[in-house]
């Protein structure tokens, strides 16, 4: 008898649409997103982290000394996670 064991399928997750236009996002890996300033400058990361209740947005920024990422909050919607990145 053989198996087959096949790959689940990888989901293309769309990028969040901001209502803002001072931020832009720029995909950096599955679920990830870099926020840009309206310089270029990165203001933190965006996270999409699926949930019982639907998709949470997770706002992040990267922590060089230990090369990890510090999660500044969890929130229902991508305007407001990158509300709290701006300050």
């Amino acid at each position: 008898m053989t198996t087959n064991i096949t790959p689940a399928p990888t989901i293309r997750w769309a990028t969040p649409v901001l209502s803002r236009s001072a931020e832009t996002l720029q995909p950096v890996g599955e679920r990830l997103w870099r926020v840009l300033d309206g310089r270029g400058a990165i203001r933190g990361h965006l996270r999409i982290m699926p949930h019982d209740l639907g998709l949470r947005y997770r706002a992040e920024r990267l922590h060089l000394p230990s090369g990890a990422f510090r999660v500044v909050g969890d929130f229902w919607s991508a305007d407001d996670a990158v509300a709290a990145l701006r300050f």
